[in-house]
């Protein structure tokens, strides 16, 4: 009878030894789970902050709009601000396109504006008047490497202090090589190189 009793203990302390061990390795499981998601989560948690401080970078050295005043034959005349990289061709739709009595061959629109440029765009009629000016005018070419201030005042657009600007540039650099070298001096951009263009040289008297 007492070895019934021993072995009906033995079984039981058996059972109970495999019960805790199950519930042992279940915890085990669980808790390799609950670690797993928790590194996946610090690895987000990492990825966050990284985000953010690509994305503060990219404000940092993010690209500035440029100014740009767009007048004469255009549907809204006045000041816009573009994105760095931007071309004419922008800068007039972003004034809302060309009047009917534009002339639209007047400006290059694949050319990038500045900052602070002035676009002006005449009409077919105010284009034609220029043309005859400066067919009128094509004998007496005002050479940008010679002429004095006065002489470079009889240009189109340019005024006595834009003209001290050409003198002083090639006093210090030089002859000017070509008509459009004429826009490497300081403020003369674009639209007002396509207003002296024609009235210009670089050689001759």
């Amino acid at each position: 009878m007492r070895n019934g009793k021993k072995s009906i203990c033995a079984v039981g302390r058996f059972l109970l030894a495999a019960m805790l061990g199950l519930f042992l390795c279940g915890c085990g499981g669980e808790q390799d789970v609950l670690e797993f998601e928790g590194e996946d989560s610090a690895q987000a948690a990492e990825a966050e902050p990284w985000q953010a401080a690509d994305g503060e970078q990219g404000a940092e050295t993010g690209e500035k709009p440029v100014g740009v005043h767009v007048c004469g034959a255009v549907r809204r005349p006045g000041l816009f601000f573009l994105p760095e990289g931007s071309r004419v061709d922008d800068a007039v739709r972003a004034a809302g396109g060309f009047r009917e009595d534009a002339d639209q061959e007047y400006l290059n629109l694949a050319a990038y504006v500045e900052d602070g440029e002035q676009l002006e765009v005449p009409t077919r009629e105010e284009s034609e008047a220029l043309r005859m000016l400066r067919e009128e005018a094509q004998g007496s070419l005002v050479n940008i490497n010679t002429a004095d201030v006065e002489r470079l005042c009889t240009l189109p657009g340019i005024g006595e202090s834009r003209a001290s600007d050409i003198v002083s540039y090639r006093e210090e650099f030089g002859a000017f090589q070509t008509p459009e070298d004429i826009k490497k001096v300081a403020g003369i951009k674009e639209s007002l190189y396509n207003k002296i263009k024609d009235s210009i040289t670089v050689g001759g008297p």
